[in-house]
């Protein structure tokens, strides 16, 4: 038997975490979220919390130490030759299909396993392929990703991947620490009692995903939205347009969730900072150029994308001594 869970309209003093996590869910295409905190900020209970409120109420974790067979699928090949037919073993993606799939320390994984995943949770399908046969499926997840900074960072590459990032931080407001500790020791005293007393607003954020889903499609988006996204990507100088697409779809998804009528640029405001918290670059960058020399658009290109440069520095001359060919010793 489950242990119960503590309800997502209960978490204290989370409510930018809350928003990306619902426009998640209502539309994964988004990306998923990346939650980046220290211990003990309750990204794990947010992750478990949310996947309560989806119809299928199902969570998938992926553990530290999967391999991609564990998390794609496997194909068996002798099957597909003696009957000519796949054999298909799912894996993780698709066990998590129409759920949450919760990746804690995404950090810690390599490289290779986190750009599969990423691939799938923006494509809602993953194929698998061995030997010249493949194998798809739908795998339409909410992907949450979870990391603490001091345990390492991931590659810019695979950070502009998640559609939506939110930053944790410890608190340090008496009050809002209470008001959490009571909360937690309410639940650990009497869940059922605790879940009671917050059942209807679980009931209403259910039906609200549910009906956001269905409204995504009748949504367009006006010169002035375009316009204001634009805008804010620019501002930011995020790489490529991955940003405008995941912001024009975050503001949908939020313009549903509440239900409005059409999207406006207040909705792209509210979503703008979990679009590019972690895809805005930094651009004063120090010229390295010689004095006297103009730099160029191409230059200024180049001193963007050079993090970490450090200068050449002049290093002092020996003279080698020459050494004459045996041959001529000889002679």
């Amino acid at each position: 038997m489950s242990s119960p869970v503590f309800p997502f309209a209960a978490l204290v003093a989370q409510k930018p975490l809350q928003q990306a996590l619902l426009l998640a869910a209502v539309d994964p295409s988004i990306g998923g979220v990346l939650v980046s905190g220290p211990r003990g900020t309750a990204k794990s209970t947010a992750a478990r919390a949310l996947a309560e409120l989806l119809p299928e109420g199902k969570l998938v974790t992926l553990p530290l130490g999967a391999s991609e067979e564990q998390l794609i699928g496997t194909l068996d090949i002798q099957s597909a030759l003696r009957d000519g037919g796949v054999k298909f073993s799912p894996g993780l993606l698709a066990k998590a299909h129409l759920g949450v799939l919760y990746v804690d320390e995404v950090n810690l994984l390599p490289n290779p396993l986190v750009d599969q995943l990423l691939d799938v949770a923006a494509s809602g399908v993953n194929i698998v392929e061995r030997d010249g046969i493949s194998h798809r499926h739908d795998a339409r997840f909410v992907l949450i990703g979870t990391m603490n900074p001091e345990e390492g960072e991931l590659r810019p590459q695979l950070l502009d991947r998640f559609g939506l990032m939110v930053e944790m931080s410890n608190c340090f407001d008496a009050d809002v620490r209470q008001r959490i500790v009571k909360s937690r020791l309410a639940f650990d005293t009497d869940p059922d009692a605790f879940r009671a007393r917050h059942r209807d607003e679980q009931t209403s954020l259910g039906e609200r995903i549910h009906a956001a889903r269905a409204a995504l499609s009748s949504f367009d988006f006006d010169d002035a939205v375009h316009s204001r996204v634009s805008e804010l990507c620019i501002d930011a100088h995020v790489d490529g347009l991955r940003a405008d697409i995941v912001m024009l779809r975050a503001a949908r998804a939020l313009a549903a969730l509440e239900g409005a009528s059409s999207v406006t640029v207040a909705h792209v405001e509210r979503v703008a900072d979990a679009v590019l918290k972690h895809r805005r670059r930094e651009t004063d960058a120090p010229s390295r150029e010689p004095a006297g020399r103009e730099s160029t658009s191409s230059d200024v290109g180049s001193a963007q994308s050079d993090w970490g440069y450090m200068p050449p520095e002049p290093t002092g001359t020996a003279k080698v001594k020459q050494v004459r060919p045996l041959a001529a010793k000889k002679a």
